[in-house]
């Protein structure tokens, strides 16, 4: 969706995790199921950025299926002024991006695989390889723009069939959702059910006008 007022689709509806829960290694089957659809519309698809309210959620949700369906699979958390991938996955903190795109570390020492379990092991032949946001950063938007990310992201590309990355707050009027999404071939919004109603389903509109790669769809993550 790129200006003009189409509606935006929603491509699938996942339940939201109940507090202090960790989902990546234990998704429903029926989210797996709701996630299925959107997976075989990615298949064109090597980079995809998830934004939104629910975009930590609903990134972890379309990775760890992609996984589960036999994709080598990384998950990428490009907010960098607020990481908490490590805090949602129970995965170290550091180094992550932040040290990466700085020099302080290598590609081999950023990469944190994390094996599923449950309904969504059955299908995975690789872990879910995880890169944190590491420690939180005051020039995010300066950070992501560097060279140093995009050629990161092109290794990525190169080794894995998926690369989800989880982008910064769309608030941010300007600066680094724009900067991520033009190193993505496509976006995708993950949001609570009211996030497409209303004022909020307007602004969201308004915001995902500003990103520079196509904005495909929603996914809507029911609360739990």
């Amino acid at each position: 969706m790129r200006g003009g007022r189409r509606k935006l689709p929603v491509l699938a509806e996942i339940s939201g995790p109940a507090p202090g829960e960790t989902r990546a290694w234990s998704l429903r089957r029926a989210d797996l199921e709701a996630l299925a659809g959107l997976q075989r519309g990615l298949d064109d698809h090597r980079a995809v950025l998830v934004v939104g309210e629910e975009g930590m959620a609903g990134a972890i949700a379309l990775a760890s299926a992609a996984s589960a369906a036999g994709r080598r699979t990384a998950l990428v958390e490009c907010d960098l002024a607020r990481p908490r991938l490590a805090v949602e996955l129970g995965l170290s903190p550091a180094p992550g991006l932040h040290e990466y795109l700085r020099w302080e570390a290598t590609a081999a020492e950023i990469l944190q695989p994390l094996v599923l379990a449950g309904p969504a092991a059955r299908g995975a032949t690789d872990p879910l390889v995880c890169v944190v946001g590491g420690r939180p950063a005051a020039d995010a938007a300066t950070l992501v723009n560097l060279e140093s990310f995009r050629h990161a992201l092109a290794k990525l590309r190169a080794g894995y069939d998926l690369t989800v990355l989880i982008g910064p707050p769309l608030e941010i009027v300007r600066g680094a959702p724009e900067v991520v999404a033009a190193d993505a071939d496509a976006v995708l919004a993950a949001v609570s059910p009211k996030g497409l109603s209303g004022q909020a389903r307007r602004l969201l509109r308004a915001q995902l006008r500003r990103l520079p790669a196509e904005t495909l769809g929603a996914i809507v993550v029911e609360p739990d």
